[in-house]
């Protein structure tokens, strides 16, 4: 199966402006909505998720190809086949987070890279210090919120620092990480959440977004 023809092949050229337009016209689009997009690489990805290794060309491939849609495909069969993870994929993971970045993508990775730490607990301590100093937004950005599905096992010392450490960039999409990570575990500890805005100057959208269940 040509994924790339498939793809192609179901351009929507009034689709594709909307769509770019709603991205600040970061990418080009096919213009293919997300229903369609994971019906037509269902069964494409059924096929690729039988195989016992990650097809990193794959990845990379859909990273070089211009338009956003083959980047969410690169994404959709990454998340399909995460088990495989293994640390020294990191690097990897870093490159895509990187590249062509923006929140829809970095948001996706996010999971990816919260699967990964929990399953090799290791990389709090030898990765996500270096995104935390990171002058790149993204990677701050993953570093805040990849234990966003942690609930009980969220590691607070790491969001502390995380937080702490970026909560005065001024930059809205760090500003809104923090938010967005602390509403989240407040749903599990709420009152470390209010004891930390208690204690800590933060943004006010971070203290906005933080308190929507406070």
């Amino acid at each position: 199966m040509d994924i790339f023809k498939t793809f192609y092949s179901a351009r929507d050229d009034g689709n594709a402006a909307k769509m770019s337009a709603y991205m600040k016209n970061r990418f080009p689009f096919l213009g293919i909505p997300k229903p369609i997009r994971a019906k037509l690489s269902r069964d494409f990805l059924r096929q690729k998720k039988t195989e016992k290794e990650i097809d990193w060309p794959f990845i990379f491939g859909c990273y070089n190809m211009p338009e956003r849609e083959f980047h969410y495909l690169a994404l959709d069969y990454l998340t399909a086949v995460k088990d495989l993870l293994v640390p020294g994929d990191m690097g990897k993971i870093e490159a895509l987070i990187t590249t062509n970045s923006w929140w829809d993508s970095v948001d996706c990775l996010d999971a990816v890279v919260g699967h990964l730490c929990l399953e090799y607990p290791g990389l709090k301590d030898s990765i996500i210090p270096r995104w935390i100093d990171s002058e790149n937004i993204w990677l701050k950005r993953i570093s805040i919120d990849f234990q966003l599905q942690y609930k009980e096992k969220t590691d607070t010392d790491v969001l502390s620092r995380a937080i702490l450490k970026n909560c005065d960039t001024g930059e809205f999409f760090i500003n809104k990480a923090i938010g967005w990570a602390l509403r989240q575990y407040s749903k599990t500890d709420r009152e470390w959440v209010k004891q930390f805005i208690v204690r800590n100057k933060l943004h006010p959208l971070s203290v906005k977004e933080a308190g929507k269940y406070l």
